[in-house]
């Protein structure tokens, strides 16, 4: 493999986890990325400015907007069926409940920090309402979920607004996309070192046909003691390099999971896939704290007529039979550990409001242990 091979390298050059050598389970995408799900496109907004003493208002500011297209521009308003599930609930994702109800959702998925959760989502709508106007002839009900960056940033600043929304939504796109401090992902911290936005795939073979299962995240959970990879318990070798707190730190810890899959299944195997996330949360050393978000939605791309569900015709839906899950299950769970090591891996020191510091997972020390 090349230096420029997607699978150890973002586009912009952050490595990502197998560029160490770690030895992983299942077979990626092209990409490794919730982009190898046809059709799936990502895009972020970031922002970073300003260093020293807290001005709420002013900053510094550690934070952005992830936007995640599950289908291609035109074909937005086109539902998807869905399932959700939430491990610990003390976080946001809306939408639920509809997806709850009729097994699906449309729009796209924004993904950015706790007290900008209304405003992507909000956003979302503004932008809809001037891309695909005629999507919103009644209501819209878009998914947007948030996660925890006030450690690093001012975030009762509110400084994302309707433009960084739109900038992200208008950004999205297909093939390699970047990981680490972006987007939503900007300010947050996982087992006590720099993390944010991540993802991978896995393929998953069906009688004759090929399927893909993307994962993203934005990871920012975990105590360091925990902290696991690929079955080693390698938190209590990593005591240093440590944060450092020149304000005292709030335990507010989340994850959001987005799963994506092309396979043909029915709203009830998605909120079956989405249960699975926590397993591959797990596998990293994520136990699901009292104070921790962990909140995740599964869509299949497939199906669009029988999610359309036209008045006064009958339905059809394809589905893979649910004896037949498992293989699907395994990508889960496997996309999901990658993703959150991949968010760690993409990543370097960041210091943010009031000298707060949070160091990155050092690169020499992976090598060594696992290369």
């Amino acid at each position: 493999m090349s230096s420029h091979d997607p699978h150890l390298r973002t586009p912009s050059g952050k490595p990502r986890l197998r560029s160490f050598g770690v030895a992983l389970d299942g077979t990626p995408g092209r990409f490794n990325a919730i982009t190898d799900v046809p059709g799936v496109s990502v895009g972020y907004s970031t922002l970073i400015s300003g260093d020293g003493q807290l001005q709420i208002g002013t900053g510094p500011v550690r934070t952005g907007v992830t936007a995640i297209l599950p289908r291609p521009l035109a074909k937005l308003a086109t539902p998807m069926f869905a399932g959700v599930f939430s491990q610990n609930g003390n976080g946001e994702l809306t939408g639920t409940h509809i997806i709850e109800e009729t097994g699906a959702f449309n729009l796209p998925i924004t993904i950015t920090n706790t007290h900008s959760c209304g405003v992507t989502r909000d956003g979302t709508l503004r932008w809809i309402g001037r891309i695909l106007p005629d999507a919103l002839d009644t209501w819209g009900l878009p998914v947007a979920a948030e996660t925890y960056d006030g450690f690093l940033n001012d975030i009762n600043g509110h400084h994302v607004g309707f433009e960084h929304v739109a900038g992200a939504l208008d950004g999205a796109a297909g093939g390699a996309i970047e990981e680490g401090s972006v987007g939503g992902g900007t300010g947050m911290i996982t087992f006590g070192f720099k993390a944010g936005s991540g993802t991978a795939s896995r393929i998953v073979e069906w009688q004759d046909k090929r399927y893909t299962l993307g994962v993203f995240v934005q990871s920012n959970f975990g105590k360091r003691r925990n902290f696991t990879i690929r079955g080693h318990r390698v938190g209590p070798e990593l005591a240093e390099p440590a944060i450092r707190e020149g304000t005292p730190r709030a335990e507010k810890s989340s994850i959001i999971a987005i799963v994506a899959t092309d396979a043909p299944f029915l709203p009830h195997q998605m909120k079956r896939l989405a249960r699975r996330v926590p397993l591959g949360v797990a596998m990293t050393g994520g136990y699901g704290y009292h104070s921790s978000g962990d909140i995740f939605l599964a869509f299949s791309t497939a199906n669009p007529n029988a999610a359309l569900a036209i008045s006064g015709r009958m339905a059809g839906a394809d589905f893979i039979p649910d004896v037949d899950i498992d293989p699907f299950f395994d990508a889960v769970v496997q996309g999901v550990e990658e993703a959150i090591l991949n968010a760690l891996v993409a990543n370097e020191d960041m210091t943010g409001r009031d000298g707060n510091f949070v160091p990155a997972l050092p690169k020499a020390w992976l090598k060594n242990r696992f290369g």
